[in-house]
């Protein structure tokens, strides 16, 4: 592909590479859903990671799947993927001559994407765009650490095109790494999945009653998230013996055992790795999310999506996605008695609750729908693709 290499206006077909993690997380869930939707609209889409992302069934037209190969050998400490990958984005380009490689999170996939470019310059194979979209972990976590600051600076800035989940995330990126790289925001996108069981019948399931109020919270556990409030909230909801509370929890659950035996929990269940999570949106009637910080929020999105309302800390992109009294409410971190306060708000006006519910899943489908988001995205890549190397 020339350096001067620019797209066709309309009716072209994107040859895509998507790296990303293959897990329930957030990054991994966006990343497959708009994989799916590009080859939905005609794009040829090519995975690169070392596991097979949970929701493909490897029957999916215009997607392809490579797997990176892991050697463990005693001459290293600790086993490397940063390199296996470079050399696995190197072969998938010299087989297929994709147009774009769109990496989720600067390390390790940016850094490998740069570097199987420069393998493909001295082997005078056509060279992909490389577009990279930071998801959080990266810079809140990963970019404090003065060991991991300059390459993710280097791989940030070495990117063609760089789009992050939030405009809080994109500002802090820009203070921390100090860069004047261009940075736009692509929100998260969610399609929500047709329940395939009645709310009645996984509450029975759940051994919850009906008439009970049954507050939802979806995540991977991470400190974060600050279980220990939600169970705290929980703890003071015991005065409402019709609140339940359900954790799907993406780890083990098994840390915070001992916190739940102190506070004699008895409206709390957990399920753990849960991939029918539509069912259990589905027969939920609020979602419950106490975070320290979050770049976007994936959860609460999936939640609203389900015409629930939401309740979340004020932090990170979260006001971004909610809307303070229209689709839920907003509390400040660590606000125990708050929160139980807008439980029991919601439990004692069904009317309330079911307003700011639709008016939550109004606001997922016109701002966070795949129609709007995956739009962006391929426009980016256009225009990425248009620039000269």
């Amino acid at each position: 592909m020339p350096a001067n290499y620019k797209l066709p206006a309309t009716g072209y077909r994107l040859k895509i590479g998507i790296v990303c993690y293959p897990s329930v997380g957030g990054s991994g869930i966006v990343a497959t859903n708009l994989g799916l939707e590009l080859a939905r609209r005609g794009h040829e889409v090519h995975f690169i990671s070392y596991e097979r992302p949970f929701r493909l069934t490897g029957r999916e037209k215009n997607i392809f799947f490579h797997q990176v190969n892991i050697n463990e050998y005693g001459l290293f400490k600790y086993p490397d993927y940063t390199l296996p990958l470079a050399v696995a984005i190197e072969r998938v380009q010299k087989q297929h001559l994709l147009d774009v490689v769109h990496v989720h999170y600067a390390v390790p996939h940016a850094t490998a994407a740069l570097l199987a470019r420069r393998i493909m310059r001295q082997n005078r194979i056509p060279l992909p765009r490389i577009v990279t979209t930071l998801h959080g972990t990266d810079i809140t976590l990963l970019a404090r650490d003065k060991n991991l600051f300059e390459i993710i600076k280097y791989s940030i800035e070495r990117s063609h095109c760089v789009t992050a989940v939030s405009e809080d995330l994109k500002q802090e990126t820009l203070q921390l790494l100090k860069t004047d790289k261009p940075i736009e925001v692509v929100y998260n996108f969610y399609t929500p999945v047709p329940a395939t069981a009645s709310r009645d019948a996984i509450r029975k399931k759940l051994k919850i009653k009906n008439s009970d109020f049954l507050a939802i919270h979806l995540s991977n556990l991470r400190p974060v998230k600050r279980i220990p409030d939600l169970l705290k909230i929980a703890g003071l909801m015991k005065r409402s013996p019709s609140f339940k509370l359900l954790i799907l929890a993406g780890d083990s659950f098994l840390p915070y055992r001992p916190l739940v035996k102190k506070l004699r929990l008895q409206n709390l269940t957990v399920k753990e790795h849960v991939k029918d999570i539509q069912n259990y949106l589905n027969a939920a009637d609020a979602g419950l999310y106490t975070s320290q910080t979050e770049s976007f929020g994936m959860g609460m999105l999936e939640t609203m999506s389900y015409q629930k309302p939401v309740l979340a800390t004020k932090a990170g992109g979260i006001p971004e996605v909610l809307r303070q009294g229209q689709d839920g409410y907003l509390l400040k971190i660590g606000d125990i008695k708050g929160f139980a306060g807008k439980l029991k708000l919601l439990m004692d006006d069904p009317g309330l609750a079911n307003k700011l519910g639709q008016n939550a899943a109004s606001q997922a489908s016109e701002k966070f729908s795949a129609e709007v988001i995956v739009k962006q995205y391929l426009r980016h890549y256009q225009n990425t693709c248009g620039k000269t190397a």
